[in-house]
């Protein structure tokens, strides 16, 4: 393991955790941006699996836990696979398309767990329809909170690493 590669990693990833405890638009947080990062950038799949999750974790005991806390923890396990795909291979229109992937990917899953384990919408199609609705609002703001902080944290990391060469990944021999 290249360990100044996985601290640099690990501390911008802290950074930005600390800024769904900031004040913010609502669902202008940078946690799907971090499992996005984390999926392409962290050598161990496992600790780019659990990155966002324990970023979620950890905000979510000051900020409080939902009735759809798993779906919300599912999604960001999924936009870490998208994450994975970036691998060996992201170029600038290639992030983008996977982060508005990956916002369309929370925006459905959420809203799908509100429906189901929330009492606010009759379990029917109409239902369903009608909490999707409710939600497009929100999803603007994480569609532009996810293309936010994905250019920010790839920036950052793509800088960092022309800056110290030690912070490039080990290609398998």
């Amino acid at each position: 393991m290249n360990k100044p590669r996985f601290l640099a990693l690990t501390s911008l990833v802290l950074a930005a955790t600390a800024l769904r405890l900031a004040p913010h638009p609502p669902n202008f947080v940078p946690i799907a941006a971090i499992a996005l990062f984390g999926g392409a950038t962290f050598s161990d799949r496992r600790a780019a699996l659990l990155l966002p999750l324990i970023a979620m974790a950890l905000s979510d005991v000051v900020l409080g836990f939902s009735i759809s806390t798993i779906f919300v923890y599912a999604s960001f396990v999924l936009i870490t696979g998208l994450g994975f795909m970036l691998r060996d291979r992201s170029s600038l229109g290639q992030i983008a398309s996977a982060s508005v992937a990956g916002a369309v990917l929370f925006y459905a899953v959420t809203n799908l767990g509100v429906w189901l384990v929330g009492g606010l919408y009759p379990k029917t199609l109409a239902g369903l329809a009608t909490c999707y609705v409710a939600a497009i609002p929100f999803f603007w703001n994480t569609l532009l909170s996810d293309l936010f902080y994905v250019a920010l944290l790839f920036g950052i990391w793509s800088l960092a690493r022309r800056r110290w060469p030690v912070l490039a990944a080990v290609k398998a021999g």
